[in-house]
Parts: structure tokens; C-alpha cells; sequence
């Protein structure tokens, strides 16, 4: 039986505290901009509720990932992340996510494009959007991939098995520099911030100077008209410093509220996306946060007072708390920060699209 819509292989997984689709990049268009129309198709945008697709009419649930044999030889796979927006038809490949990441290991492995070993595999995974490779470890017991287990994250209902994440040089992901505008802290409209890209370019903010405590959660600060306009004003301001061409119509950088810890941890986090408070945090936000957090000067390293390595920053944020460890093989080599994060495969099968799709090594044109 067929009909007349195009139909593309997909794996839905669960990365962290973020979903989506998971693509081989041989089975979408070649084409940049044909590509694009087909995610934003697929995924629904345009509607609140991304009603006419599969995304989920959230930002963690409207990403995509697009999985390639590896074009680096130090790599054994390409992972190129797109932020696919809820009601706009766009999509960004600007940032990375490092939740997401967390599901490619296990899908590349499943996929066949890496090989199992017993007990667990290392998967070298190379970032397209920042040209960064991050390992990742996955329990592969006798050569298959388990996602049932006894590890919880805070943000994910549950416990799965782990995958533990390696970024062996994340400083520097977009513009080539940790601080990219020169400064460890500045300000920017009566604001102390710092300008940080570390796995993400972010500004981060001191929350009081906002006029807010920091604790608050998500639905309060999404709430705050004028802490979205005031931030947002903020945030186009440090991507210009950071030479972000016209943040205004990107993702990146996003903004982070920082606070005192209030349960024990090493700072306290509002992590936005940026339009939008994460109901917990992006992995890349807490990998750039705590790097931050050990670079001397930062508004993170006054609150923190860290600049010895190795050591572990434990970041609260609305759903819990995630522990970044850092450290260096020598005090000239990078910064290796690692997160211990869970996966889950959710479904596997076919997505529907509505005009024919031209690939590179095939032509969907009906559905079997």
C-alpha cells in the first residue's frame, strides 16, 4: 500500500533532557536550504503545538540530529545539531546540545557506523556546528547497546544507563576564543556580565542586577516581560561584542541568570534558550558555566572563587543539579570537561513529508 507522501528513515530518541529525531544525513537533501524545508515540515513549525508534525511545541523537543560517516580522521562519526524553532519556520545550526549528544553514541553504534566493544564503547564524536570532538562512552556489555540502568539525572524521569561525555577542548566553539570579547567581566547596560564561549557562547549575568533573586522558576521567569526585554536587549548587545553577526535572529549567545547555590552546590543557574527558561539546563550551558567558574575574573569564578584543577562544579538549576567535572593534563593543555548523562531509543520507523525528497543516495518518493 502507498500513498503520495515522501517518507524518510528516523530513529526518535531521548538525549539527556532533550528529543528528537535522529537522521543519517545520506537520507535528507544535499541542499542546505531543501534540507531546512524539510525539518521544519517534518517537525511542525509554524504552530504552537507543532501540530502537524513530530516535534513536541517545546525547544527540548524540536531538535534534530543529523548523523554522517566522520570527515575528520580523529573522529568516528559527524554529528551536526539543528535547533529546529516552534513557531517559526527556521532552523539554526548555530549552537551544539550536548543533551542530544548524549544519544548519539548509542544511536551511531546501533546504526552500525560504530563498532562494539565489550564492555563499553568510546564513540569520538565531531561536532560540525563547532568543529569540536567530544567522547563518548556507552555500556555496550558483550556488544550491545543497554539503555536500561540505575543512573538519574535530574530533568529525566527514571534511571538508564549512563553515557559519560567527554569535551576534550570546548573553549572557543564559535569564535575561537574562551573570552571572545577580551574581557573576563564587563558590563553592558548597568549589568555585570561575562562573555563566555565554551561549548556555547553564552553572556552570563548576575541575577540581582536584573532585578531578580535567580531562584525563581521557569513559568515565573518566562513570565517577567521586562526581565525578557531588559535580557534580550543584553544578550544582542554581548553577541555583538562577541562577533555574532545579528543575534537577534539567532540562538546563540544565550543568557544565564547566576545566583548564590541554595543546596549545597557551586552556583545556582537560570539557563535560557534563549527566548525561553530551560526547565533544567542545556549540557553545553553547563560545560561553558563551569568552565567559567574556573577562569579567574568571571562573574561565575566570584562566586565560585575556583581556579584549581582538577575539580568538580556542581550547577542547581529548576529540576536539580549537574555535576561538571574539569581537568587538564598539564597546565598549559585544555580543559576536559566531562557530564555523565542517560539515553533512551523511543521509536524507530518512517516520517511522512508532503513534497518529494532528493538525497544523496536515494529519492523517497511513497511509502512501502
Amino acid at each position: 500500500m502507498s500513498n503520495d507522501l515522501s517518507s524518510i528513515p528516523c530513529v526518535l530518541m531521548r538525549g539527556g533532557t532533550s528529543k528528537g529525531p535522529f537522521f543519517l544525513a545520506s537520507d535528507l537533501p544535499t541542499d542546505i536550504a531543501a534540507r531546512d524545508r524539510l525539518l521544519v515540515e517534518v517537525m511542525g513549525s509554524g504552530h504552537p503545538l507543532q501540530i502537524d508534525g513530530i516535534g513536541g511545541g517545546n525547544a527540548l523537543s524540536s531538535k534534530v540530529a543529523i548523523i554522517d560517516k566522520a570527515s575528520r580522521p580523529d573522529a568516528d562519526v559527524d554529528y551536526l545539531f539543528a535547533q529546529v524553532k516552534v513557531e517559526q519556520r527556521l532552523v539554526d545550526t548555530s549552537p551544539n546540545c550536548g543533551n542530544m549528544l548524549a544519544a548519539v553514541g548509542p544511536y551511531a553504534i546501533e546504526r552500525g557506523l560504530v563498532q562494539a566493544h565489550h564492555p563499553r564503547t568510546e564513540v569520538r564524536i565531531h561536532n560540525v556546528n563547532t568543529g569540536k570532538v567530544i567522547v563518548a562512552t556507552v555500556e555496550t556489555p558483550h556488544g550491545q547497546v543497554v539503555y536500561r540502568g540505575d543512573t538519574h539525572i535530574a530533568g529525566a524521569p527514571g534511571g538508564a544507563a549512563p553515557v559519560q561525555l567527554a569535551f576534550l577542548d570546548a573553549a572557543g566553539a564559535r569564535t575561537g576564543k574562551l573570552l571572545p570579547s577580551g574581557h573576563a567581566m564587563e558590563q553592558i547596560d548597568g549589568a555585570d556580565v561575562s562573555l563566555i564561549d565554551c561549548a556555547m557562547p553564552m553572556v552570563l549575568i548576575r541575577a540581582s542586577d536584573l532585578g531578580v533573586q535567580g531562584g525563581e522558576s521557569p513559568a515565573e521567569l518566562n513570565a517577567n516581560r521586562d526581565l525578557m526585554t531588559r535580557m534580550e536587549a543584553i544578550r544582542i548587545q554581548a553577541g555583538e561584542r562577541m562577533g555574532i553577526a545579528d543575534a537577534g535572529s539567532k540562538v546563540i549567545p544565550k543568557p544565564v541568570l547566576l545566583s548564590a547555590p541554595q543546596h549545597g552546590g557551586s552556583l545556582q543557574v537560570r539557563y535560557f534558550m534563549p527566548h525561553q527558561c530551560h526547565t533544567a539546563l542545556a549540557i553545553t550551558g553547563g560545560v561553558g558555566i563551569a568552565t567559567a567558574a574556573a577562569t579567574p575574573g568571571t562573574l561565575a569564578n566570584t562566586f565560585v572563587g575556583c581556579d584549581a584543577l582538577p575539580t568538580l562544579i556542581t550547577l542547581e538549576h529548576p529540576s536539580g543539579a549537574l555535576d561538571v567535572g574539569l581537568s587538564r593534563s598539564s597546565e598549559h593543555a585544555p580543559v576536559v570537561a566531562s557530564v555523565v548523562r542517560t539515553a533512551r531509543r523511543l521509536f524507530e520507523g518512517r516520517v511522512f513529508a508532503t513534497t518529494p525528497i532528493a538525497t544523496a543516495t536515494t529519492q523517497w518518493t511513497s511509502a512501502a
